[in-house]
């Protein structure tokens, strides 16, 4: 019992020392991945927490694995504070430079990650594709320059709503699916022709574009002034500001049979700064 009380220490050691070995080991990949092929972290301050584990880890295992005079042990806890505060402090600058606009989704399936340089305003979505690693996909048509929000539309379908220096509400829309069942890219609006309805809502997609009516006031989108996102989402404008989002819901299907009528809802989402949901659409028919 002494014996195995007297391995525990040696145990813990070890079992740390493997862990300081991988956070090496994630920084040293991630510093090669983002080198060659353009791979950051999905929120820049991960570099800084993972520099933190690995030293505490290390520090620790050293500890439990050597007996080091108390002198020594002092010495090596003195630099490790100095690093993990010189950390921190970088961690905390960097924010200030890229603040990190970062959010899962309802089924921890996806993460979105938008990069937004604070100093130009310049903001640049971030495809999550591999875990905490992520490569840049595009820049975001307008500064962040205000607030902004997010709302997960569907598992899938991620809406940044945003302030620009101009004073205008524009919205992002980050998607991770599809609904075409093989088909490779199809026009959203197309794909939602006809008549949709909720109980103060009706959605009428034609040839002359998409209207919206909202307890009787309606408004006409030309296709002109709508623009897609992936093949999920789109944002409906006016005076190249963002008024709405239409996304397929997860239940929308799309069949490669153009005889066959798609099925599923759609859902409504006013670009607003305030805080507000969805509205869920069914479909009423083609006109």
């Amino acid at each position: 019992m002494k014996q195995n009380k007297g391995n525990l220490p040696k145990i813990i050691g070890a079992i740390l020392f493997v862990l300081a070995l991988f956070f090496f080991s994630v920084q040293i990949g991630y510093l090669f991945l983002s080198v060659k092929y353009q791979f950051m972290y999905i929120d820049d301050r991960l570099f800084y927490i993972i520099n933190i584990f690995f030293i505490i880890c290390l520090l620790f295992a050293i500890g439990y694995l050597l007996r080091l005079s108390k002198k020594f042990k002092l010495l090596m806890t003195g630099l490790g504070m100095i690093f993990i505060i010189g950390h921190l402090v970088m961690l905390v600058v960097s924010n200030q430079e890229i603040k990190n606009i970062n959010s899962l989704s309802p089924d921890w399936q996806h993460i979105l990650s938008i990069k937004n340089n604070l100093e130009t305003g310049k903001a640049v979505y971030y495809r999550s594709d591999y875990s905490i690693l992520a490569q840049p996909k595009e820049a975001l048509p307008h500064k962040i320059t205000g607030n902004f929000k997010t709302k997960w539309l569907a598992n899938d379908i991620a809406a940044v709503t945003y302030e620009t220096k101009d004073k205008t509400i524009q919205q992002f829309i980050g998607t991770y699916g599809d609904r075409g069942r093989g088909r490779s890219y199809y026009e959203v609006g197309a794909e939602i022709h006809g008549e949709w309805r909720s109980e103060n809502t009706k959605i009428l997609s034609d040839t002359k574009g998409i209207s919206v009516t909202v307890n009787h006031d309606t408004e006409l989108f030309k296709w002109d002034n709508i623009e897609q996102f992936g093949t999920l989402a789109i944002v409906l404008k006016r005076n190249n500001e963002a008024v709405w989002t239409l996304s397929l819901n997860e239940n929308f299907e799309i069949y490669t049979d153009a005889s066959k009528p798609n099925t599923g809802n759609i859902s409504l989402y006013k670009a607003t700064m305030k805080k507000n949901e969805p509205v869920i659409l069914d479909y009423k028919g083609s006109h």
